[in-house]
């Protein structure tokens, strides 16, 4: 599967000369929690709703003076839309991060998220489950139709030996 077959599509962007009171309007308007930061059209980081409280409120910063470029992480990790998802679960681990801005032709076209590959993880689970469920069955229908035809098939060598003893004649004697 590929990465951008399960990324959120919806990115939000934020200029890095806002104010942190901005970002978290953005946060809460958005519902989202992270943002990605731009100077310009360029792509300088990402600041999410765990940067904002530990470097902002838990240092007493005024959200309304501090900037998002303050605050931000710069230079951030990508991950091309069509990349393997294991590739960007590899990315994300390494670098200890839960959000993954995904890119595309040099553009920023999604972002990749811890619940977005969790949830993929259930979606397989369940899939193999019913894969897992119907290859139970089919060999069941499969030792059903296998007994059935060997009690065909032991019949029919009862019956051809019958014929090989000519133990039938008299009934096609009859019958003439």
């Amino acid at each position: 599967m590929l990465v951008e077959e399960i990324m959120t599509k919806k990115v939000v962007r934020i200029e890095s000369k806002e104010s942190i009171y901005n970002a978290c309007k953005q946060f809460s308007n958005k519902k989202v929690g992270s943002l990605v930061v731009f100077d310009n059209e360029i792509i300088v980081g990402i600041i999410t709703e765990r940067d904002t409280i530990e470097k902002v409120i838990l240092n007493k910063k005024d959200p309304v003076k501090t900037k998002v470029s303050e605050v931000m992480t710069p230079n951030i990790k990508t991950v091309h839309a069509l990349a393997p998802l294991e590739k960007a679960a590899k990315i994300m681990k390494e670098n200890n991060i839960k959000k993954l801005p995904v890119i595309l032709n040099n553009d920023i076209v999604g972002i990749i998220t811890e619940t977005d590959l969790s949830r993929t993880i259930n979606a397989f689970s369940e899939a193999i489950d019913e894969l897992s469920e119907f290859y139970q069955e089919s060999r069941d229908q499969v030792e059903k139709i296998l007994d059935n035809w060997g009690d065909i098939l032991f019949s029919l060598k009862g019956h051809r030996k019958l014929v090989e003893n000519k133990e039938l004649n008299p009934v096609h004697e009859q019958l003439a």
